[in-house]
């Protein structure tokens, strides 16, 4: 499983620098179309870039997909999507000439040492719950834990600068609702003008079709991915990433063998979500008969969250997603305070997981009986996610994407103009 860290991040920054200069010297001397799109996503084909790539290519925009991996550039072709990778001359030559750059993580998503001038989309991955960008010291750690203070606050201050001029790029950042907007604002430093409160192209599909509709896809692609969950219900286990770290909370042996005789008793059936770039021993969890639901099988999950009758979670914006469905979501963190000291959250955690969060596998497991035995408790849930959907989420009427791409275009016309 892939891993990362901010602090290895940041040292590539740094070792980077003479090739953003020369990138940037690039896209000075390369003129830009009037028409070309180029996408990326860290994660592939997929999230709010690919929500909007369909919404695009079906009004004849002329776009490309940057790709990262020979899987995505077998996925483009399979999809019979224009493509180049990312980190060729093609896609930095492709990159400097776009008029629109889209991403959903960083400009790493698209060829970094060409994202710079035209109209830069990005899209975000997620309504943050914890803090993000400048609103998070981690952000631009300095990569040398080991350095005098004084290196380390140089470093810091640098990297805070870099990251803040080149956040300043973005044209387009679209928030969930304006109480997202304030939190994009503040993490990436942009001016309201350029967040604009369109809902994300990311869960769009979370809200066309009758809800039958889509727990019965959601259904039918979960039986092609784990054959032999049959009838089931679906309890999705996804813990956030944590900067690298493993994630403290995975279950022991005698943890995990309570927790399949709930599952037996309810009919259930666990799906473990480590986070694509995170990491975590869940063998006990396999052991007593969960089975993965990772990146490798299945790129982006929020499809797949209709079909999900639990969700237990800690600090992953797909809380938020699964609110939106309703699922009953149930939180496990047993590093709360360390997280809320190193990490913070926009707000209090409890606004978000109530004040019945589990502190291990144990208490998890009593609330995820409750929840698969007891009617009236599941619909408490449900109601708590009905609730926070409507605190978080502006839109539920599958329209965001095209919402964004009309501020899209009128940020092309205003570029245009000027």
């Amino acid at each position: 499983m892939a891993s990362f860290s901010f602090g290895a991040g940041n040292a590539g920054k740094l070792l980077r620098i003479p090739l953003y200069g020369l990138g940037r010297a690039l896209t000075f001397a390369i003129p830009r179309t009037r028409d070309l799109w180029v996408f990326g996503c860290a994660v592939g084909l997929a999230d709010g870039a690919w929500a909007l790539w369909e919404h695009a290519a079906d009004r004849g925009e002329h776009a490309v997909w940057l790709t990262g991996s020979p899987a995505e550039d077998a996925e483009a072709r399979r999809r019979g999507i224009p493509s180049a990778r990312k980190g060729s001359l093609r896609g930095l030559w492709l990159t400097a000439r776009a008029a629109v750059t889209v991403v959903t993580h960083g400009f790493g998503d698209v060829n970094r040492y060409a994202a710079t001038g035209g109209v830069i989309v990005q899209l975000w991955h997620g309504i943050p719950l914890k803090r993000i960008g400048l609103d998070a010291p981690v952000t631009t750690q300095a990569p040398l834990p080991g350095a005098p203070a004084v290196v380390r606050r140089a470093l810091g201050r640098l990297l805070a600068t870099s990251y803040r001029r080149t956040q300043r790029r973005i044209r387009v950042l679209p928030a969930a609702s304006e109480m997202v907007r304030g939190r994009l604002e503040s993490a990436f430093g942009l001016p309201d003008d350029r967040v604009p409160v369109t809902g994300e192209p990311r869960v769009d599909v979370l809200s066309r079709g009758t809800d039958a509709e889509r727990r019965a896809f959601a259904r039918a692609r979960l039986t092609e991915l784990v054959p032999g969950i049959g009838d089931r219900r679906i309890v999705l286990y996804a813990p956030t990433w944590r900067d690298g770290a493993p994630d403290p909370a995975a279950p022991d042996a005698a943890q995990a063998a309570a927790l399949r005789t709930v599952l037996t008793d309810a009919e259930a059936i666990l799906l473990v979500r480590s986070h694509p770039l995170g990491a975590g021993d869940y063998a006990a969890a396999l052991g007593a008969g969960g089975r993965m639901l990772g990146s490798d099988l299945v790129v982006d999950v929020t499809p797949l969250l209709p079909a999900v009758d639990v969700l237990i979670t800690d600090y992953s914006s797909l809380a938020f997603d699964a609110a939106l469905v309703p699922v009953p979501t149930l939180f496990l963190a047993p590093d709360l305070a360390d997280y809320a000291r190193s990490r913070g959250f926009y707000g209090t955690y409890a606004e978000v997981a109530g004040d019945d969060i589990a502190q291990d596998w144990t208490q998890a497991t009593a609330l995820v009986r409750a929840v698969l035995s007891d009617p009236a408790e599941r619909d408490r849930r449900v109601a708590r996610a009905r609730a926070l959907s409507a605190r978080v989420h502006a839109f539920d009427d599958g329209e965001n994407t095209a919402r964004v791409y009309r501020a899209v275009q009128a940020a092309l016309a205003a570029e245009r103009r000027s």
